[in-house]
């Protein structure tokens, strides 16, 4: 869900500041979602991160757990019943959103955003999720912009995504996603990575130069994919 600077102010008479002063993205999942995304998780000199499996400690284990709320699911939903996930990420960090769109005559297109993790007051944040559904788990996400294209504000990022639904890692790695893209003829159809740590085979030139994007896509339909 996309909140205007405008509509957090109007709802919760709090105005957006840091982080969230350009309005931000409502990540809530319709039920459950990974505890390590609450970032409660912390590194050797106390960051907030998310770490891979086998360097989570029993205390990071607990920490996430203490986090976490285990509500009964929404029956609207959920017919079956079940339990909810729900938490708040109430740490700043930096992650990297992804979505994979499987799209009729073309195949498979990723999108990617990077940016970080925002922290509301609490009373903000507890109004703007009863908005959807407090049971499920919250994450504010602010993707960084660009000034251009699909990157020139927040509402333009949403509006581009291909769907509700994405999924977000910790750290800023949408360079690396678009190298693995074009060794597997993947297009690439959004982001916002800086051009200077974009990495694309040599040959990819030959395809234009100026408008890279759409270069990803004629490159990779001349050479075809390597999946499946």
């Amino acid at each position: 869900t996309y909140w205007s600077p405008a509509a957090i102010e109007r709802v919760t008479g709090w105005k957006p500041e840091g982080a969230a002063a350009n309005g931000l993205i409502h990540l809530i999942n319709s039920g459950a979602a990974a505890l390590d995304g609450c970032g409660e998780m912390r590194d050797d000199e106390g960051n907030a991160v998310m770490k891979p499996f086998w360097e989570i400690s029993s205390a990071d284990a607990d920490a996430c757990l203490q986090a976490t709320q285990w509500c009964p699911a929404d029956i609207g939903y959920f017919r079956g019943g079940g339990f909810s996930s729900a938490f708040e990420t109430k740490a700043e960090m930096p992650v990297t959103m992804v979505r994979m769109n499987n799209i009729a005559g073309l195949g498979p297109v990723l999108q990617i955003a990077e940016g970080y993790t925002a922290i509301l007051p609490e009373n903000a944040s507890q109004i703007l999720q009863k908005r959807t559904d407090p049971t499920w788990p919250t994450t504010w996400f602010v993707p960084r912009l660009t000034g251009e294209g699909a990157f020139k504000d927040v509402y333009s990022v949403m509006a581009n995504w291909g769907a509700n639904h994405g999924a977000f890692c910790y750290g800023h790695i949408g360079a690396k996603l678009i190298t693995l893209c074009s060794m597997l003829r993947v297009p690439v159809s959004l982001h916002n990575v800086p051009a200077e740590q974009v990495f694309r085979p040599h040959a990819w030139s030959a395809f234009g130069t100026v408008e890279t994007e759409s270069a990803d896509y004629r490159a990779c339909a001349a050479y075809g994919p390597m999946f499946g």
